[in-house]
């Protein structure tokens, strides 16, 4: 989290699951953007394959959904964004929703949970404006 912009921060948590933030803040370090989710578009076989599963929906909602559909590890930590293995696509220019965060017990009241409006690939629905 306190590398480059733009480079990737793959921890585990609980020991358990791995997570994937992209470094986003050279002004403030220690600044990283956690994926919570995403809309699988490609391999979609390959990701139920590794998370034992086929509904589409499914597979990439929640940070360690997501790890496990990509095989998103430790050995990612540091690596560009925007270079392979990576393939970074921000979609439409749809509207993006801004709630409080979720996974945590203090600092909830912060609106630092973003998602692309009506998406049925959201870890957790939300209420929450649009930005």
């Amino acid at each position: 989290m306190f590398g480059p912009i733009g480079r990737a921060y793959v921890y585990r948590i609980y020991g358990l699951h791995w997570c994937l933030n992209i470094v986003c803040d050279a002004a403030t370090p220690g600044s990283a953007v956690l994926i919570r989710a995403l809309e699988p578009v490609w391999n979609l076989e390959v990701m139920a394959e590794r998370r034992g599963q086929v509904r589409a929906r499914d597979l990439c909602a929640g940070p360690g959904r997501l790890c496990q559909a990509l095989e998103v590890t430790g050995a990612l930590n540091g690596r560009p964004i925007a270079a392979a293995p990576f393939a970074l696509n921000l979609g439409d220019a749809e509207p993006v929703i801004v709630g409080r965060r979720i996974g945590i017990r203090h600092g909830i009241e912060t609106p630092w949970r973003f998602g692309r409006c009506g998406s049925p690939y959201l870890s957790r629905s939300f209420a929450g404006t649009t930005a």
